[in-house]
């Protein structure tokens, strides 16, 4: 990986939400598991699917959140200062958007 993209020498532009997210994260795991217990104990199949729809509702939101702080932060300093790192910054948002998009 270029020095460029290497996502640990530089801060991220979701940094200042760390907190936020993390705490989002950890209610995902609590739904993610309380869905393994649902299915565990029989529970309804309507009421499975509601809570993995709420789950994948819950995931959009940090992603999209992170694709955000990303495009604001990362790819716009990038953009800056040009070059192939602009480009490449660029391609990288363009792909990350094109996998959500595709799930």
């Amino acid at each position: 990986m270029s020095p460029s993209l290497d996502s640990s020498a530089q801060n991220h532009g979701y940094i200042t939400e760390k907190d936020d997210y993390l705490k989002r994260m950890g209610r995902i795991e609590g739904q993610a598991r309380g869905i393994t217990k649902m299915i565990d104990d029989e529970k309804y199949c309507i009421d499975i699917l509601t809570q993995i729809s709420a789950l994948t509702n819950a995931l959009e939101v940090v992603a999209l959140g992170l694709l955000n702080d990303h495009l604001t932060n990362c790819v716009v300093d990038a953009a800056r200062l040009g070059g192939p790192d602009a480009n490449a910054k660029i391609k990288e948002a363009s792909d990350a958007i094109a996998r959500l998009v595709r799930s």
